[in-house]
């Protein structure tokens, strides 16, 4: 049941409003919509200006005539506010501060930190000084609307580390205004995971001493304060609260999911005519790629991939290969008449694409062109030979100008001795490469008889970079099956934007949309001890949490596996029940648990 507003007024303040940099950025923005449909004209969200990121992102508009008298005192201390709109769904009012004239107070910003709250930042970089100048300004407008709003009940809810300063300011000030900080994912958690398994070692952990092991101590110390200092603390899973506890010292007073404006994402039915498109769109890829130097049934090949960072241990990108070395031999072995073709769509240090590649295109574009030109006539001549009730046959159907031509093309087409490569691009450092090297090591060589093949992709797909051209939700709604193996994943949004797009998916029991999933469903299907047909899981949720790498790559196999011996229609049940799960993380719904925890803040005011 929705639990109605309180607050008059909400100020959201993150350093990624207008300005994307990460998944906070999706988060603020698909829900935006419905937090306005909450608070109305009283919604106002706080970003920094960066004139090159607010185009196509920032609409400014005139100053409301309450706001300018506020806006002209505090350009006075250097703090320049832009009023205008943020271009997402539902257009909420935006203020982007300029803090470049408020940037000779960092020293003093700094000095009132330590002396209020021991957050130590001497010598601390640009990258933090920037975010501590700027949120302490964020502060500065709140408290100035404040006054303008004077007898309205407000709430300002402040994301991650980089806003901690406007908070802080707020609680030196006691002023009336319940406060909402929300951890997406501890800075220490995510620099201790960068190297090992953070659960592992989580309970024997002192956190300052760690913190500056990891030069973060300023961050640590902002992160830790507002989490102690606000009225409600929040995270956004449940495993991001067990650490925030270890780590910080703090358990959250509320978890606030993630999710996704699910009307914004096609229906089933027309995910799934998008699903033929795009998944042709790849398989064309497919030809050129693979076709020069060996074949395969292209009608019975699986698209797996993985989205993710390279970050090799974290994102279970090494997980994800051994378990694909294991079906490799696991098909061969069954002698499978499916073929795997696994994307590994991660960004790493290119130079161009390989010239071999595109050659190969120019010739199946040239083959595609003649039977473009030729298809009327090809079309004509099986109409006529179904009519007459003719057996149809290549020398009926094809003219014979038209077998000529292509039979030299594709001639052409073939490279025989040679074999396809595992990455699309040439890489600055290919020697050192840790997916390649890993791919190699457990003879992921794409090799004739290989039931696997592998494509490393390492560049971003803007929908026009020269291969698949094709943006990042058409790639995902062309695939069969995403794998998502990580390790460390406070949240983890692509298995839950491939749920929208009607795609089956792997998480973790580690990742926060993980143990959304088995939160929300039967317990005697969360586990892969046994797969079920008649119990499609849509999203799989791969035990990680206190398993070894073996039992961790066993797991993730068994799942693959499974899913490629399933016949058409298990997979389509497959894909409802992804859409399904994914519709349980609907802000229609999630919005509710913001709007408890706006609540909340004021109670701790009493108010």
């Amino acid at each position: 049941m929705a639990e109605a507003k309180k607050a008059d007024v909400l100020f959201e303040v993150s350093w990624e409003i207008c300005n994307k940099v990460g998944g906070i950025y999706t988060v603020i923005s698909s829900k935006a919509k419905n937090t306005k449909e909450v608070y109305k004209e009283n919604y106002f969200c706080i970003g920094p200006y960066f004139m090159k990121k607010a185009l196509g992102e920032f609409q400014e508009g005139a100053v409301p005539e309450q706001f300018r008298q506020g806006f002209e005192e505090l350009k006075n201390i250097g703090i320049n506010c832009h009023f205008g709109k943020w271009l997402v769904k539902g257009e909420p009012d935006a203020i982007l501060i300029d803090f470049n004239g408020f940037y000779p107070k960092a020293n003093d910003i700094k000095k009132q930190m330590w002396d209020s709250f021991q957050v130590d930042s001497l010598n601390c970089p640009d990258d933090v000084t920037e975010p501590m100048t700027w949120g302490y300004a964020a502060g500065l407008v709140i408290e100035k609307f404040s006054k303008i709003f004077s007898g309205k009940k407000i709430v300002a809810q402040f994301h991650e580390w980089l806003a901690a300063t406007g908070l802080l300011y707020l609680k030196t000030q006691n002023s009336g205004i319940g406060t909402v900080f929300t951890t997406h994912a501890t800075i220490l958690g995510r620099s201790i995971a960068s190297s090992e398994n953070l659960y592992d070692v989580i309970d024997k952990i002192e956190p300052e001493q760690e913190a500056k092991k990891h030069w973060i101590m300023t961050k640590y110390h902002l992160e830790k304060q507002a989490a102690l200092n606000a009225d409600v603390f929040s995270t956004v899973s449940e495993i991001t609260g067990h650490e925030a506890e270890h780590l910080l010292r703090k358990k959250p007073d509320m978890i606030l999911p993630n999710g996704l404006a699910i009307e914004d994402f096609p229906s089933f039915e027309d995910a799934s005519i998008r699903h033929k498109e795009m998944k042709f769109r790849t398989k064309e890829f497919m030809l050129y790629y693979f076709f020069p130097y060996s074949s395969f049934n292209i009608d019975e090949t699986l698209i797996y991939f993985i989205f993710c960072r390279y970050e090799f241990k974290n994102k279970g990108i090494d997980i994800f290969i051994k378990a694909l070395s294991r079906l490799n031999e696991k098909m061969k072995e069954t002698n499978s008449d499916k073929t795997v073709v696994a994307f590994f769509f991660v960004p790493a240090n290119i130079k161009s694409i390989k010239s071999e590649i595109i050659e190969n295109r120019e010739f199946y574009s040239d083959i595609k062109e003649s039977v473009d030109e030729n298809k009327e006539d090809i079309r004509n001549r099986i109409l006529i030979n179904l009519v007459e009730k003719e057996e149809l046959s290549k020398e009926k159907v094809f003219p014979e100008e038209f077998l000529e031509e292509v039979k030299r093309k594709v001639l052409r087409f073939a490279k025989t001795g040679q074999k396809t490569a595992l990455c699309t691009h040439d890489l600055f450092d290919e020697q050192q490469d840790q997916i390649l090297n890993e791919l190699y090591s457990k003879g992921l060589a794409n090799l004739p008889e290989d039931k696997v093949k592998v494509v490393f992709y390492p560049t971003y797909l803007t929908g026009a970079d020269g291969l698949l051209d094709l943006d990042y939700y058409a790639t995902i709604i062309g695939g069969h099956l995403g794998v998502f193996p990580s390790i460390y994943e406070p949240w983890g949004y692509t298995p839950l934007e491939a749920g929208a797009l009607g795609v089956a998916s792997i998480t973790t029991d580690l990742s926060g949309f993980g143990q959304f999933v088995n939160n929300s469903r039967p317990k005697e299907i969360c586990t892969m001890e046994h797969c079920d047909p008649h119990k499609e899981q849509g999203v799989f949720v791969a035990r990680r949490r206190g398993k070894t790498e073996e039992e961790s790559v066993q797991e993730v196999f068994n799942i693959i596996h499974y899913y490629s011996t399933l016949d058409k229609g298990q997979r389509i049940d497959n894909k409802i029940e992804a859409r399904r799960i994914a519709s349980l993380a609907d802000w229609k719904i999630l919005i509710n648990n913001y709007i408890k925890a706006h609540n909340l803040a004021l109670a701790k005011k009493g108010i």
